[in-house]
């Protein structure tokens, strides 16, 4: 069975979408799920935090926990909050944790101020290089979205470029490999055909370095992005030799 691996219910901040909602669409799909909500300390949308009560949602959750669904996390690393998310990751038994960067020098990289003053060049290695900085040491088990500063970048090429930055993704690859961590496919830009284009030779270059395993996220929000584009996404992983896994009490599980 193939995993959504990453999914945000009504505990992240950013999401309303009901578990059992998710849960019915990834069963429609014959798909299992990990809920992977958002804990990026200090940073609010509308007045809402990106953080929850590990307790509450173990608790509320407890009984969907099986062999198809599994309870996550989704902690945004920087400098900052290296040591809430340390404290964060203690408090519960999470089957998953995907490590992201959403912020770079504490500036959000979705909102048009972070690229105010930067070119292209300045922007994409500075989130690169706070990338490694930040994976070397922090607690995860799979790097999510590699691509994340794509989605709002507001130059007229924003693909990851990866012969321009090669020398910044490799530093992050190699780090996920020599720590056997694995990379996330995030399926969430997969309906351009330029960005998956762009990530084909991220992902083999990961697979040349050692790297065998990806999980699959759609990164949904809402119910109708649950399993969103993952029969791409299977091609591309087959393409690269590369395996499907997820997790379970954060040990690596291959899929079938």
């Amino acid at each position: 069975m193939i995993f959504d691996s990453h999914i945000h219910t009504k505990f992240s901040a950013d999401s309303q979408m009901a578990a059992a909602d998710a849960i019915s669409r990834a069963g429609s799909l014959n798909f299992g799920v990990v809920f992977t909500e958002h804990f990026d300390y200090g940073l609010e949308l509308n007045g809402r935090k990106f953080e929850f009560n590990p307790a509450e949602y173990m608790s509320e959750y407890k009984n969907l926990r099986g062999e198809k669904v599994r309870l996550g996390v989704e902690v945004g690393m920087r400098k900052s909050a290296r040591e809430a998310n340390k404290n964060f990751i203690a408090q519960a038994d999470f089957d998953f944790v995907i490590g992201s960067i959403h912020l770079v020098d504490d500036f959000d990289i979705y909102y048009p101020e972070f690229y105010a003053d930067k070119d292209k060049a300045t922007a994409y290695r500075k989130y690169f290089q706070q990338m490694a900085a930040e994976i070397k040491i922090s607690d995860f088990d799979a790097l999510g979205h590699i691509d994340y500063i794509c989605r709002a970048a507001p130059y007229d090429n924003p693909e990851i470029d990866y012969p321009t930055f090669r020398a910044e993704i490799d530093e992050v690859l190699k780090i996920v490999v020599d720590r056997e961590k694995v990379l996330e496919l995030n399926t969430r830009r997969f309906d351009k055909a330029r960005a998956v284009e762009e990530l084909i030779p991220v992902y083999k270059k990961y697979r040349k370095l050692g790297g065998r395993f990806v999980t699959i996220g759609s990164d949904a929000h809402r119910v109708a992005a649950v399993g969103n584009y993952f029969t791409r996404a299977l091609e591309f992983i087959r393409e690269l030799d590369l395996k499907p896994v997820t997790f379970r009490e954060r040990k690596l599980e291959i899929l079938s």
